[in-house]
């Protein structure tokens, strides 16, 4: 949630250009995504669901880098001021894109292990 207030603050702080606003308003959507999608992923009713809405955060995060980038090189903001936020937002992708991993992996795991259950239970 902390990553999202910094985005509300930091765009706060970017120019009243077009340009700028547009950027602004998709930054402020994709980041408070990751923390809308992040409180979903947490109270998932099945496996399945957790996973696809650990992809959107993670996909959320890949966003909210992209706007960050783009506001760094349009030169909206000094560079010393977006830089920050731009890491934390890759960082996260990093996070999520590693929990999709792990729990894909999981998930496998489990299925493969009832699989192999239910082939025991079959033969005995």
């Amino acid at each position: 949630m902390s990553f999202a207030v910094g985005i509300l603050r930091f765009v706060e702080r970017l120019p009243k250009t077009a340009g700028a606003q547009v950027i602004a308003r998709q930054l402020a959507k994709s980041a408070t995504s990751v923390a809308a999608n992040y409180v979903a992923s947490c109270s998932a009713r099945s496996r399945a669901e957790f996973i696809a809405k650990l992809y959107v955060v993670n996909e959320e995060a890949d966003e909210s880098v992209f706007w960050l980038e783009l506001i760094i090189r349009t030169g909206y903001v000094p560079t010393t001021v977006a830089v920050p936020h731009k890491q934390e937002a890759i960082e996260l992708r990093a996070i999520f894109g590693r929990s999709v991993g792990t729990a894909r992996l999981n998930d496998r795991n489990q299925k493969a292990d009832r699989s192999g259950d239910n082939h025991r239970k079959s033969n005995e």
